[in-house]
């Protein structure tokens, strides 16, 4: 069993086998060209590739994590059209006559340098969105597939870092929880994880990927930011216990988040002077749902708390519950 700490990023736990993310990055190399203005044509049809190509992934964000999030496409949308990013890449082919991957790629390490040397939190974050849409149009330049692969099943997904248009593109049904080696809390990578509702830990250091196997039973505690791989029988089960409780107290705040929505209805229609049956009905609405919740909340006080006190020999909990019961049928 071995353990590794990162910076959880959204609180929920994982179970089960690791696939680690295998990026198809694209080899650079330079290259002397004769004929800069086709290199620089060769330019412009990836970028015009990788437009349609974000385009798409920012649809897919917007179903999956809604528009405030899903604006960062339409930001790296931007960036492939600002003067100063398109400037440097032709200004490098003209002046050192080389060919297009080259002069991508080393724009790319000038701005992302840029970036990652500033002061402010937010703006080193956004090196990882320059590397991102220059990864892609050389991947495009190269031909090279831009789907990165993960497992068939549902899995932990771990990987070095993890680009925004990555996250977003991976099948977040098969998804368990993100882990990566890298990265920042800031990153749209990170704010990503959050909305996909999907346990994350972030920076688990260099070691983390030379130690773990394709396959590997782990446990990722989002809330913790804890990575333990290979757990013994001890470990799995209490972490277990851990994900059924965190579960079913979504489950029920779920519920109550659309109870307050009823409720909200409510105050709406006494503002608005509506007819007094229907208010009447909606109360009624409000009282059945509340009843509702009610009862799954004392089911689950018993599945997990009360349950957990007699396993531990607890008689006390028999008394409180059955105390609590009487009060509920007064």
């Amino acid at each position: 069993m071995k353990k590794y700490l990162g910076k959880g990023v959204y609180g929920a736990v994982a179970i089960g086998k690791i696939s680690v993310f295998k990026k198809c990055d694209a080899a650079v190399t330079r290259i002397h060209v004769e004929d800069t203005e086709k290199e620089k044509q060769r330019v412009k049809a990836a970028k015009e590739l990788a437009a349609k190509q974000l385009t798409e992934i920012h649809e897919k964000a917007l179903r999956e994590v809604g528009e405030t999030h899903a604006q960062i496409f339409e930001i790296h949308l931007m960036m492939l059209d600002d003067d100063d990013y398109n400037e440097s890449i032709e200004n490098i082919i003209d002046t050192q006559s080389v060919n297009a991957e080259y002069a991508v790629a080393l724009t790319s390490d000038n701005f992302a340098g840029m970036f990652s040397s500033m002061d402010d939190a937010y703006m080193q974050a956004r090196a990882a969105d320059v590397r991102d849409i220059s990864n892609r149009i050389i991947a495009n330049l190269t031909g090279a597939d831009t789907d990165s692969t993960t497992a068939d099943e549902k899995s932990i997904v771990c990987a070095d870092d993890l680009a925004p248009s990555e996250t977003v593109s991976l099948d977040k049904d098969k998804v368990l929880a993100f882990v990566t080696a890298h990265g920042s809390s800031n990153s749209h990578t990170a704010i990503l994880a959050r909305n996909m509702n999907i346990p994350a830990v972030i920076g688990v250091g260099d070691s983390f990927l030379s130690e773990i196997n394709e396959g590997d039973t782990a446990i990722v505690d989002g809330f913790t930011g804890e990575i333990i791989v290979s757990p013994d029988e001890q470990t799995l089960k209490a972490y277990t216990e851990k994900q059924k409780r965190d579960e079913e107290q979504k489950k029920l705040l779920n519920r109550l988040c659309r109870i307050e929505g009823q409720v909200r209805g409510l105050q709406q229609m006494l503002k608005s002077d509506a007819y007094c049956p229907d208010i009447l009905i909606q109360v009624s609405a409000v009282g059945a749902a509340l009843n509702s919740f009610s009862k799954e909340l004392l089911a689950s006080h018993i599945r997990t708390c009360v349950a957990d006190g007699i396993r531990q020999g607890d008689d006390e909990v028999i008394d409180e519950l059955v105390t609590t019961l009487q009060k509920l049928m007064k």
